[in-house]
Protein backbone atom coordinates (compact mmCIF):
# COMPACT_ATOMS: atom_id res chain seq x y z
CA UNK A 1 0.00 0.00 0.00
CA UNK A 2 1.51 3.14 -1.31
CA UNK A 3 1.19 6.52 1.11
CA UNK A 4 1.00 9.77 -1.33
CA UNK A 5 0.16 12.69 1.18
CA UNK A 6 -0.97 16.04 -0.81
CA UNK A 7 -1.00 19.23 1.27
CA UNK A 8 -1.24 23.10 0.29
CA UNK A 9 -1.64 26.40 1.31
CA UNK A 10 -1.38 29.97 -0.04
CA UNK A 11 1.16 32.46 1.54
CA UNK A 12 0.56 36.12 0.82
CA UNK A 13 4.14 36.72 -0.52
CA UNK A 14 5.93 36.69 -3.95
CA UNK A 15 6.60 33.05 -5.11
CA UNK A 16 10.77 33.73 -5.07
CA UNK A 17 10.39 34.22 -1.15
CA UNK A 18 8.43 31.61 -0.44
CA UNK A 19 10.89 29.03 -2.19
CA UNK A 20 13.66 30.13 -1.06
CA UNK A 21 13.09 30.09 2.23
CA UNK A 22 11.11 26.77 1.83
CA UNK A 23 13.62 25.19 0.28
CA UNK A 24 16.82 25.85 2.14
CA UNK A 25 17.62 22.94 4.75
CA UNK A 26 18.81 25.00 7.24
CA UNK A 27 15.23 26.71 7.68
CA UNK A 28 13.37 23.26 7.67
CA UNK A 29 13.51 23.24 12.22
CA UNK A 30 11.88 25.93 11.79
CA UNK A 31 8.77 25.56 10.08
CA UNK A 32 8.66 21.14 10.34
CA UNK A 33 7.87 21.05 13.69
CA UNK A 34 8.91 17.06 13.59
CA UNK A 35 12.23 18.07 12.33
CA UNK A 36 14.85 18.32 14.99
CA UNK A 37 18.45 18.39 13.57
CA UNK A 38 19.42 19.04 9.75
CA UNK A 39 23.41 17.77 9.00
CA UNK A 40 24.65 18.67 5.24
CA UNK A 41 26.51 15.32 3.93
CA UNK A 42 27.95 17.73 0.66
CA UNK A 43 28.69 21.29 0.38
CA UNK A 44 26.55 23.77 -0.28
CA UNK A 45 24.43 25.59 -2.29
CA UNK A 46 21.87 23.37 -2.88
CA UNK A 47 21.44 21.60 -6.22
CA UNK A 48 20.81 18.63 -7.72
CA UNK A 49 22.87 15.33 -5.66
CA UNK A 50 23.14 17.51 -2.69
CA UNK A 51 22.60 15.00 0.45
CA UNK A 52 21.23 16.08 3.60
CA UNK A 53 20.59 13.91 6.73
CA UNK A 54 17.68 15.25 8.82
CA UNK A 55 16.87 13.76 12.39
CA UNK A 56 13.02 13.90 13.17
CA UNK A 57 10.66 12.48 15.77
CA UNK A 58 7.27 11.27 14.34
CA UNK A 59 4.54 9.23 15.71
CA UNK A 60 6.82 8.86 19.25
CA UNK A 61 9.68 7.90 17.14
CA UNK A 62 13.10 9.00 16.19
CA UNK A 63 13.70 9.35 13.00
CA UNK A 64 17.58 10.01 10.85
CA UNK A 65 16.97 9.80 7.18
CA UNK A 66 19.61 11.60 4.36
CA UNK A 67 17.24 12.86 1.35
CA UNK A 68 19.03 13.38 -1.84
CA UNK A 69 18.11 16.31 -4.62
CA UNK A 70 16.86 14.61 -7.28
CA UNK A 71 14.99 17.70 -9.12
CA UNK A 72 15.24 21.29 -8.58
CA UNK A 73 13.94 23.75 -10.89
CA UNK A 74 14.72 27.16 -8.45
CA UNK A 75 11.31 28.94 -7.56
CA UNK A 76 9.19 26.40 -9.06
CA UNK A 77 9.88 22.59 -7.76
CA UNK A 78 12.00 20.35 -5.60
CA UNK A 79 12.16 16.78 -5.16
CA UNK A 80 14.12 14.47 -2.84
CA UNK A 81 14.33 11.40 -1.93
CA UNK A 82 15.73 8.82 0.93
CA UNK A 83 15.92 5.16 0.25
CA UNK A 84 16.71 4.08 3.63
CA UNK A 85 14.86 2.42 6.59
CA UNK A 86 11.64 0.77 6.32
CA UNK A 87 9.77 3.52 4.92
CA UNK A 88 11.46 5.19 1.63
CA UNK A 89 10.06 8.47 0.80
CA UNK A 90 9.53 11.28 -1.47
CA UNK A 91 8.99 14.93 -0.86
CA UNK A 92 8.06 17.15 -3.31
CA UNK A 93 7.54 21.16 -2.90
CA UNK A 94 5.50 22.88 -5.77
CA UNK A 95 5.79 26.90 -5.93
CA UNK A 96 3.28 28.81 -8.23
CA UNK A 97 2.50 31.89 -8.42
CA UNK A 98 -1.80 33.48 -7.78
CA UNK A 99 -0.93 36.48 -7.88
CA UNK A 100 2.68 38.88 -7.85
CA UNK A 101 2.13 38.59 -3.69
CA UNK A 102 0.07 35.55 -3.30
CA UNK A 103 1.90 31.96 -4.00
CA UNK A 104 0.32 28.51 -3.55
CA UNK A 105 2.66 26.01 -1.86
CA UNK A 106 2.11 21.91 -2.36
CA UNK A 107 4.08 19.42 -0.36
CA UNK A 108 3.75 16.13 -1.19
CA UNK A 109 5.06 13.32 0.61
CA UNK A 110 4.93 9.59 -1.39
CA UNK A 111 6.38 6.27 -0.09
CA UNK A 112 5.96 2.53 -0.38
CA UNK A 113 6.37 1.09 3.07
CA UNK A 114 8.28 -2.30 3.87
CA UNK A 115 7.68 -4.87 6.32
CA UNK A 116 5.84 -3.77 9.56
CA UNK A 117 5.71 0.13 8.07
CA UNK A 118 3.04 -1.89 5.69
CA UNK A 119 0.60 -2.25 8.76
CA UNK A 120 1.03 1.20 10.12
CA UNK A 121 0.63 3.03 6.60
CA UNK A 122 -2.92 4.05 7.07
CA UNK A 123 -2.05 5.59 10.04
CA UNK A 124 0.61 7.58 9.00
CA UNK A 125 -0.92 8.74 6.36
CA UNK A 126 -3.26 10.81 8.79
CA UNK A 127 -0.90 11.48 10.34
CA UNK A 128 1.63 12.52 8.08
CA UNK A 129 -1.25 15.08 6.55
CA UNK A 130 -2.22 16.42 9.90
CA UNK A 131 1.76 17.15 10.75
CA UNK A 132 1.97 18.72 7.02
CA UNK A 133 -0.58 20.79 7.32
CA UNK A 134 0.26 22.46 10.58
CA UNK A 135 3.85 22.96 9.28
CA UNK A 136 2.34 24.65 6.10
CA UNK A 137 0.65 26.76 8.76
CA UNK A 138 3.65 27.51 10.87
CA UNK A 139 5.58 28.50 6.89
CA UNK A 140 2.90 30.70 5.89
CA UNK A 141 2.92 32.48 9.65
CA UNK A 142 6.81 32.77 9.59
CA UNK A 143 6.92 34.37 5.91
CA UNK A 144 3.61 36.51 6.73
CA UNK A 145 4.77 38.11 9.80
CA UNK A 146 8.65 38.49 9.17
CA UNK A 147 8.92 39.17 5.50
CA UNK A 148 11.74 36.56 5.79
Amino acid sequence: MAVDVITEINILCPREQVAHYACDPDHAPNWYVNIKKVEWETEKPLRVGSRIAFVAQFLGKRLAYTYEIVELKAGERIVMRTAQGPFPMETTYIWESLTPTTTRMVLRNRGEPKGFSILMAPLMEMAMRRANQKDLCLLKTILESSGV
